[in-house]
C-alpha cells in the first residue's frame, strides 16, 4: 500500500475529500522498495496549483523526494495559510531509505517552520534532529530539538519503542503530554505513519483543535491496527474505515512520569442507572429533593467560608445516608473524604491538584467532567466511576469555550464511552430531556430546570419520570 492510497482511504473515512499531489512513482511491496521515480518540478507545481482550486481546509504532507519539491510545497503553504501536518517519510515500512540528507536538511530549514505539527517516529526524529533516542528519557529533548526548528508542535511517535505499550510524546505550544495505548500484536502494520498523519489533518480540517486532533488520530490508528489485513503472503496495511467511535481505540493521556498506561479503577456506581442527577448549591436542596426518590445528587458549593463548607457537606452526607442516595461532592474532596461522602466530582482543572489515590483508598466514587477528546483521554487514564459529557446544549450555568455537542454528539460519546456510565449535562430542560434520555446516557444532570422552577419538587418529579419513560 503506497502512502497516497492510505491517505485517501483515511481522509475519506473521516468524511473529507482528498485532493492529491503525487511526488513520486514508487515500485514497492511489503519487503522492499524497488524504485523511486520523482515527479519533475513543473508537474509537481501544477498539481499543487490544481489543488488550490479545491480550497483545502488542511494539508497532509508525506514523501517529498527533491529539494525543489520541498521549496514548492513551502511556497504552497505560505499561499493557502491552513493547518499542515508533516509526516516526514524518510524510509519505507520495509526499511528502505527514501530521501537524501540534502532533502532532510531542506525539510528542517524550509518546511518545518510552516507546519502545524510534525509526526516522526523515533528513527525519523533521529535523522531530522540529529539526536539519538535510546530510551524514553531521550524523547522529550529530541522533540524539543525539533521544535527549535520552528514547527509549532511535535508528535514523536512511540511505535518503535521497546515498551509493552505504545506512547506518543506530544509537544504543543504551552503543553506537553503522552498518549498511550496497549501495543497491539498486529501482523499488518503498513501505512501507520500515513494513517496517523492523515487522520490528524482530517480532524483539523473538520475544525477540531490540535490536541483533540491528535487523540482522534491515535484512535484512528488503533482502529486501523485492529482491522489490518494481509495481501496474499505479505504484510498488509492498517485499515481505517470510519471516524473512530470505539472505546477500545481510545488512548489514555498520561500524567507526567506515569509508569502505567492507566491507573487502578475507581469503584462503580452500582447496578441501577444514575437517572435524574440534580446539581444543587446547598444541603437544603437535598432535604427537599431526596424524599422524592431522587437517588443521585451533586452538591456544588462555591465561594463559601471554610466553616460553612464543613457544615454543609456534613449535613448533606447525613441526608444522603438517610435517604440512601448517591451524593457526589463537587471539588471539595478532603471534606468529602473526612465526612464519608459517596463520591467526588472533579473538573479537569482539579485533576492535577486532587489526591486521587487518597480518594480511591477511601472508597469514594469519582466523576470527571469532559468536553472534548483531549479531556476524555485524560479522564480515561484515571478510570473514573462515571464521566460527565457536556455541554449538550448552550447553558447559562457557567461560561464554557466548547461548542455544544447536540444530540448527535452526545450519541457519539455514548457509543465511544460504552464502558463508562455517562452523565449528560448542559442546557437540558424539560423539552430537551426526552431526546437526551433516548441516547442511552446513564444520568442527566440538571441545575436551573429544577432550582429555578416555580415548583421545584413538582418539576423534579416530572423530570425523573421523563428520564425513566424515555430511557432505552
Amino acid at each position: 500500500m503506497a502512502g497516497i492510497q492510505m491517505d485517501q482511504r483515511v481522509i475519506q473515512a473521516f468524511g473529507c475529500h482528498a485532493g492529491t499531489v503525487i511526488s513520486a512513482n514508487t515500485a514497492q511491496h511489503g519487503r522492499a522498495v524497488l524504485s523511486i521515480n520523482p515527479v519533475a518540478g513543473q508537474g509537481f507545481a501544477e498539481q499543487l496549483q490544481a489543488c488550490t482550486s479545491l480550497a483545502p481546509a488542511a494539508v497532509k504532507i508525506g514523501l517529498l523526494v527533491t529539494v525543489e519539491q520541498v521549496r514548492l510545497c513551502a511556497d504552497f503553504l505560505r499561499r493557502i495559510q491552513v493547518p499542515a501536518v508533516l509526516d516526514p517519510v524518510l524510509a519505507s515500512s520495509s526499511g528502505s531509505a527514501l530521501v537524501s540528507a540534502e532533502v532532510r536538511a531542506s525539510l528542517c530549514r524550509e518546511l518545518l517552520p510552516l507546519c502545524t505539527v510534525v509526526t516522526p517516529n523515533r528513527p525519523e526524529a533521529e535523522l531530522l534532529g540529529g539526536q539519538a533516542i535510546h530510551c524514553s528519557a531521550d524523547v522529550a529533548p529530541a522533540a524539543a530539538g525539533l521544535r527549535a526548528s520552528g514547527v509549532a508542535a511535535v508528535v514523536l511517535k512511540g511505535g518503535h519503542g521497546p515498551a509493552p505499550d505504545c506512547r506518543d510524546y506530544c509537544l504543543l505550544p504551552g503543553q506537553a503530554f503522552w498518549l498511550a495505548s496497549e501495543r497491539q500484536a498486529a501482523a499488518n502494520q503498513r501505512g501507520t505513519g500515513c494513517a496517523f498523519a492523515s487522520a490528524a489533518a482530517s480532524a483539523l480540517a473538520l475544525g477540531y483543535g490540535l490536541a483533540d486532533a491528535l487523540v482522534i488520530a491515535k484512535m484512528a490508528l488503533n482502529q486501523g491496527l485492529r482491522q489490518g489485513y494481509a495481501v496474499h503472503d505479505q504484510p498488509g496495511p492498517v485499515h481505517v474505515h470510519c471516524f473512530p467511535d470505539d472505546g477500545r481505540d481510545l488512548p489514555t493521556l498520561l500524567p507526567e512520569h506515569a509508569a502505567e498506561v492507566a491507573s487502578p479503577p475507581f469503584p462503580p456506581c452500582g447496578p441501577g442507572p444514575l437517572g435524574l442527577y440534580p446539581v444543587v448549591d446547598s444541603s437544603a436542596w437535598l432535604a427537599t429533593l431526596l424524599p422524592l426518590g431522587i437517588n443521585t445528587i451533586q452538591l456544588r458549593l462555591k465561594d463559601k467560608p471554610a466553616a460553612v463548607l464543613d457544615e454543609e457537606i456534613q449535613r448533606a452526607v447525613a441526608l444522603a445516608r438517610r435517604w440512601g442516595a448517591r451524593l457526589f461532592i463537587n471539588d471539595h474532596w478532603p471534606l468529602a473524604l473526612q465526612h464519608g461522602a459517596y463520591g467526588v466530582h472533579l473538573g479537569q482543572q482539579d485533576l492535577g491538584s486532587a489526591d486521587l489515590d487518597a480518594i480511591r483508598r477511601g472508597g469514594l466514587r469519582l466523576g470527571i467532567s469532559t468536553h472534548c477528546h483531549y479531556e476524555v483521554a485524560r479522564a480515561h487514564y484515571y478510570r473514573p466511576s462515571y464521566m460527565a459529557c457536556g455541554p449538550v446544549y448552550p447553558t447559562d450555568s457557567k461560561s464554557m469555550p466548547w461548542q455544544p455537542h447536540g444530540l448527535a454528539g452526545l450519541a457519539y460519546w455514548r457509543r465511544t464511552l460504552a464502558a463508562y456510565p455517562l452523565v449528560a449535562i448542559g442546557g437540558i430542560d424539560r423539552d430537551r430531556l426526552p431526546g437526551v434520555a433516548a441516547t442511552g446516557v446513564d444520568g442527566i444532570a440538571m441545575i436551573s430546570a429544577i432550582t429555578k422552577a416555580d415548583r421545584p419538587t413538582a418539576a423534579a418529579t416530572a423530570l425523573a419520570e421523563l428520564c425513566e419513560v424515555h430511557r432505552p
